[in-house]
């Protein structure tokens, strides 16, 4: 792994081979009448959601998914959101619900998110989806980001027992979950934060390096060691439109890391994929 050669993580293989297999198996559901149903809800029109969102969409198309559009006006108001929602739980045609987050200044995220049902919590942001995480049972799935992470991991056959992995970040989203997925793989984890003393040091020392802050090129050649697998899950937008990730990819090509994710076109597209295949167990669980 020590060679003069980087290893780019790409996504676009992984997701082919996750978007074949769901393929597969939403026709087999479309076979029995069921058709795997996501219900995208956002609030207002802010540009990163409904780009987001049209991207979903088209991903859902062409697999075979139906995607439906839920949107309420950025005026609409608390009560009128947990309707909608309440109302998504209780339709039996959708499968699965994604709550474009953040949610508009004055909307109690918490109240929000957990008014979802677990079985179609699709992007894992329910408490019980993360308790499910945490103890290894229970209703829901895994943040799509994370797993995405262990999805790649998986593909590019690096393995995991016995190996240090270092996550930078703690939030629910990426960071604490990462760890717990690293962990149900035997790896022996460390979760670093802004409160962590020698943070580079500790980097340096990981087999594996999952970064997720949100600080652009943050993670710079004083953290990276020769040999590493490093998968950046930062999408920063610059002042010119273009996206960086936390870790300095310049960097991590520079000290020759076994393996590195690029932004953009590394583990982002796997994590729609992932999304998916979430509605799509969900819906075969119809067939059950």
């Amino acid at each position: 792994m020590g060679d003069a050669f980087v290893k780019l993580l790409r996504g676009a293989p992984v997701v082919g081979t996750i978007d074949a297999k769901l393929t597969q198996d939403v026709a087999a559901c479309r076979a029995q009448n069921i058709v795997p149903t996501l219900a995208i809800v956002r609030v207002g029109d802010k540009e990163d959601d409904v780009a987001y969102e049209t991207g979903a969409i088209k991903h859902c198309e062409k697999i075979g998914i139906a995607a439906r559009r839920v949107t309420l006006p950025a005026s609409a108001g608390q009560e009128e959101l947990l309707q909608c929602l309440r109302a998504r739980n209780a339709e039996a045609g959708v499968h699965g619900v994604l709550l474009l987050r953040p949610l508009p200044p004055g909307f109690d995220d918490e109240l929000a998110r957990n008014t979802l049902a677990p079985n179609k919590d699709v992007d894992g942001i329910t408490d019980a989806s993360l308790t499910a995480v945490f103890t290894g049972s229970g209703a829901g799935f895994a943040p799509c980001t994370p797993e995405a992470c262990m999805e790649m991991l998986a593909h590019y056959d690096i393995q995991l027992d016995g190996k240090s992995a270092v996550v930078v970040g703690r939030s629910l989203v990426v960071g604490k979950p990462a760890a717990m997925l690293l962990l149900s793989k035997n790896a022996t984890v460390t979760i670093c934060h802004t409160h962590t003393p020698n943070m580079a040091e500790v980097c340096r020392a990981a087999d594996i390096l999952i970064v997720g802050v949100g600080r652009p090129g943050m993670i710079d050649k004083a953290y990276l060691s020769p040999g590493q697998i490093v998968l950046d899950v930062g999408i920063n937008v610059m002042e010119d439109g273009s996206l960086r990730g936390d870790v300095d990819f310049a960097a991590a090509q520079g000290i020759v890391v076994g393996g590195v994710t690029p932004v953009p076109g590394g583990v982002g597209p796997v994590t729609t994929s992932i999304l998916l295949r979430h509605v799509v167990e969900s819906a075969k669980k119809c067939l059950k």
